[in-house]
């Protein structure tokens, strides 16, 4: 959760980018225009408040701001795949780097059935065939599982603990952040899922990709990841797993073959957003008290039975 004096100074500079031309209106919800200020999101990787049609975003606490500013560089130079920013240059509030954006309409939670999984698979394939600009960090998958990972064993003993950690030791290095990914050169978005697309502009618009903070050059397996995984685990209904994966191949996507089985490309990184996924569910567990529920407990049983075949043996790993 966010300090307490962030959230006003947060709300402030999207009402001013809102309004430049007047003085910054009053408390939430006391602007002329008749917005108020939403909170979206408020997480340990970000803070976001909406003031009608403008986002202003607190990144990380920790947030790199060399390696934020060729981010957003990307993002404002590929118009169509990714929501461009309104500052370029992120300003510094309260010692947080905050970015503005324009507001994009997110993806309905209670239509699973309208979920654009063929948008956000040829967004992907767009942005893995789309040039990587020189200096671009690293993508922050693999290092996003290690933190998951190391939130697992912070959090203490917990009976779900032992099948992740074997899975986690059966991957290769390059999954565990601890060696150079096999492509270090594809643009990736890093941290795929249905949250990360918009449409711009809402309500209509066409779809685009947001969340920069972990974007760069690294393996595109990782960005089909989590619904390959999902998939894997029984969690991801077969027909949108395939409507995902056939419209990433209809768009030339390079992660993965143009036809056959597509599994020898994408065990490794499916294997490790699995893992992920279960040490923050195991995690969460272990700090609430409280049982892992129906879904959690299927990645954990998952981990199990991926501990149990070596990905070179793999053709999915759960399935």
């Amino acid at each position: 959760m966010t300090a307490d004096s962030l959230l006003p100074a947060l709300g402030a500079a999207v009402r001013h980018a809102a309004h430049p031309a007047r003085a910054v209106p009053g408390p939430r919800g006391a602007c002329p225009c008749g917005a108020e200020d939403t909170l979206l999101a408020d997480r340990d990787d970000g803070t976001v408040v909406r003031h009608g049609d403008f986002v202003a975003k607190a990144h990380a606490p920790d947030t790199d701001p060399t390696a934020l500013a060729p981010r957003l560089a990307v993002a404002a130079s590929l118009p169509g795949i990714l929501l461009p920013p309104l500052n370029p240059t992120p300003a510094d509030l309260l010692g947080r780097r905050v970015t503005l954006w324009p507001y994009g309409g997110p993806v309905d939670p209670d239509t699973p059935d309208a979920a654009p999984w063929e948008a956000a698979a040829t967004l992907l394939a767009r942005l893995h065939r789309a040039p990587a600009p020189q200096g671009l960090p690293s993508m922050r998958g693999p290092v996003k599982a290690a933190r998951a990972m190391a939130r697992l064993r912070a959090a203490g003993p917990h009976p779900a603990a032992a099948p992740v950690l074997r899975a986690w030791a059966a991957l290769p290095g390059w999954a565990r952040a601890e060696a150079p990914m096999p492509d270090a050169t594809t643009l990736c978005h890093g941290d795929l899922h249905l949250g990360q697309l918009v449409r711009h502009p809402a309500p209509d618009g066409p779809w685009v990709l947001i969340d920069v903070d972990d974007l760069g050059v690294g393996d595109p397996t990782w960005d089909l990841a989590r619904p390959a995984a999902w998939y894997a685990c029984g969690l991801l209904p077969p027909d949108e797993w395939f409507r995902f994966l056939t419209a990433y191949r209809d768009a030339d996507g390079p992660a993965v073959p143009a036809d056959g089985d597509p599994w020898p490309a994408l065990d490794v990184a499916a294997r490790a957003l699995t893992v992920q996924t279960a040490a923050l569910a195991v995690a969460k567990s272990a700090a609430a008290d409280r049982p892992l529920d129906e879904v959690q407990q299927a990645v954990v049983d998952a981990c199990d039975r991926m501990s149990a075949v070596p990905p070179e043996l793999a053709q999915g790993f759960a399935t």
